[in-house]
């Protein structure tokens, strides 16, 4: 069984007898995205670290794009349990980029493809080789903005 998921499990036991209500909720709902992603398809598989990474990603996503949408629909105590969810989950994510390090990246991946001036129609082609080295580390949307930029 995987490290990180032998951490959440035992994070959710500490969680739940210290009655740390939002904590082991958002654990539980963690492991059940863990538990859904590894039963999805046509055959069960255990998960490795890297793949519980990328679902540790999915749900943050989906508590800031909630978070959002609740303080702009007025709603500020959803946006705050929202909030207060990704918080949860942020600590077992990897350290997040900077925006000088995805830059640096992004210049790299472009120097190694030889995409310089190509234009936007090299933008596969770099995202294919810069979206492993910074995959649960920055936001896929931060990244494509930065590749279109230095791209033209």
């Amino acid at each position: 069984m995987s490290a990180l998921k032998d951490r959440l499990r035992a994070d959710l036991t500490t969680a739940i007898k210290a009655r740390d209500e939002v904590r082991s909720s958002t654990l539980r709902m963690v492991l059940t995205a863990i538990t859904n992603a590894e039963v999805a398809g046509k055959e069960q598989r255990e998960l490795s670290d890297d793949d519980i990474i990328g679902v540790l990603s999915t749900e943050a996503k989906k508590r800031r794009e909630a978070a959002t949408a609740f303080a702009d629909g007025g709603r500020a105590a959803m946006a705050e349990k929202e909030q207060a969810e990704a918080a949860v989950i942020a600590d077992y994510l990897p350290a997040q980029l900077s925006a000088e390090d995805v830059a640096g990246i992004v210049s790299a991946a472009i120097e190694q493809t030889g995409a310089a001036g190509e234009g936007m129609r090299a933008m596969g082609k770099v995202m294919g080789v810069v979206q492993p080295q910074v995959k649960g580390r920055a936001d896929g949307g931060a990244v494509a903005a930065e590749v279109r930029r230095q791209l033209g």
